[in-house]
């Protein structure tokens, strides 16, 4: 894999998506066994669902993904748009969560 390439570039934001939203779930996690708030466990939910993406999404591309990547260089422009956006998301919640 290139790490220069869109897809690798998206790989990396993934990692770092991955490493915010472990973040996230272990702040929500431990705000709801200090309040009890159903909020709370729906935002441990929700961080717990687009970790699994995260992960499940860089295991598919080191799993045989890069193929599909190598064979429509848009495809990889698309992976790397959307998780820019997914960053931005997840920083900008990361950001409200611990301020």
């Amino acid at each position: 894999m290139n790490p220069a390439s869109p897809t690798g570039v998206a790989v990396l934001i993934a990692v770092v998506n991955s490493a915010l939203l472990a973040v996230l779930a272990t702040i929500w996690l431990r705000n709801y066994r200090e309040f009890g708030s159903t909020l709370l466990l729906g935002l441990v939910g929700f961080s717990g669902v687009l970790l699994i993406e995260n992960l499940v999404s860089i295991g598919f591309f080191f799993a045989g993904m890069r193929t599909l990547y190598a064979m429509d260089p848009l495809v990889g422009r698309v992976v790397l748009a959307m998780s820019v956006l997914e960053l931005l998301a997840v920083s900008l919640l990361t950001y409200a969560t611990v301020n």
